[in-house]
């Protein structure tokens, strides 16, 4: 079986994996399925949309999402700390750090104080799909490896501009690397940065494109 990863728009993606579908950061796009799992990373509303959740979700759907976003939703989550992992059939889901330590909304007020979200490694059908939140660039991304997928902010102000995504995958090293979170910046200069400093292949989606694993 392969992967079937659709970029929905901003940092909103679906993970098709053996007949199972899996929405992370739902908030962009359209939603024509159901979900049997969904992913929060933090508890934005670009990133933890109640109505959204609602419209994908089933009785049995899981929530992963932090303690803030199950709040907000106003329904149990699961609730996963960087370090911490869970398995739901045959999908393993890895929380991994996600923060800002150089964006500030004011003098020492990060946008993404450390703690507040989190990164996660989906793994399914030997394949692992590294969605890194809203973060900088991180030193906790250098411990990284055997990344099949990279979904990287690169929009800059709340997150990771062009370069500093660059040197964040390079640094990671996936097998293919996809640029989201993009406002109205131009992802062809992350590409070439990229492609320049390691082997990665990045593709560049529009949203609505699928690519397969």
């Amino acid at each position: 079986m392969k992967l079937e990863i659709k970029w929905l728009g901003h940092a909103s993606w679906r993970i098709k994996t053996g007949g199972k579908t899996i929405y992370i950061d739902p908030y962009e796009g359209e939603y024509d399925e159901k979900a049997d799992l969904i992913l929060s990373t933090h508890h934005h509303d670009d990133h933890c949309k109640p109505d959204k959740v609602e419209l994908i979700k089933k009785d049995d759907t899981e929530i992963i999402a932090t303690k803030e976003c199950g709040e907000k939703l106003g329904t149990e989550v699961i609730t996963l700390k960087p370090g911490d992992a869970t398995k739901i059939d045959d999908v393993l889901i890895e929380a991994v750090e996600a923060y800002n330590f150089k964006r500030f909304r004011s003098p020492g007020n990060p946008f993404h104080p450390k703690g507040i979200g989190v990164g996660y490694l989906v793994t399914a059908e030997g394949k692992t799909v590294y969605h890194t939140g809203d973060t900088d660039f991180i030193e906790e991304m250098k411990e990284l490896s055997d990344i099949d997928l990279m979904l990287v902010p690169s929009g800059g102000t709340y997150t990771m501009d062009n370069p500093e995504a660059a040197e964040a995958t390079i640094a990671v090293n996936p097998k293919k690397a996809v640029p989201m979170h993009i406002w109205d910046t131009d992802p062809s200069e992350y590409k070439k940065m990229v492609e320049k400093g390691c082997d990665t292949e990045v593709i560049l989606m529009k949203p609505g494109e699928t690519l397969t694993l």
